[in-house]
């Protein structure tokens, strides 16, 4: 779990690729909603690729983690000073925020995993459904 104390109730689980949704199409994660500040933490070991901010993400980290798994922790009020190459599973990130296009809106975590080795099976005639390889629904990773 990326946030700290949060349960599946502070999601809601049809969000995951979800369309329409603003001007990416389809909704790629969930957003975990926390009181603003609340820790995230790393939800698995791995390389810290990218750090920084985004005019969509905000504050983000990109993990890549086993499985050639790519871990997205977007709009986070702040990334943790310090933060290295590599992480540990719970070790702290940042924090839940609204920054990017989350402004103004409840803080919470958009947290997306991203597959390098493509899903084929997850292929559906429906919109952006010849990307859904390339994701995999935390849902099915946090319940």
């Amino acid at each position: 779990m990326p946030v700290t104390g949060a349960t599946p109730t502070d999601w809601h689980p049809q969000s995951y690729w979800y369309h329409p949704w603003g001007t990416s199409g389809v909704h790629r994660g969930i957003d975990i909603f926390a009181a603003p500040g609340t820790p995230v933490v790393a939800s698995t070991a791995g390389i810290i690729l990218s750090k920084g901010y985004t005019k969509k993400g905000g504050h983000y980290v990109l993990v890549l983690g086993s499985k050639w798994r790519l871990f997205y922790y977007a709009h986070l009020q702040e990334i943790q000073p310090g933060l290295g190459v590599y992480t540990q599973s719970g070790a702290r990130l940042g924090s839940v925020g609204d920054t990017g296009n989350a402004s103004g809106k409840p803080p919470h975590l958009h947290y997306s995993i991203r597959t390098l080795v493509p899903l084929l099976w997850q292929i559906r005639r429906q919109p952006y459904g010849w990307l859904k390889p390339f994701f995999v629904d935390p849902n099915s990773q946090l319940t």
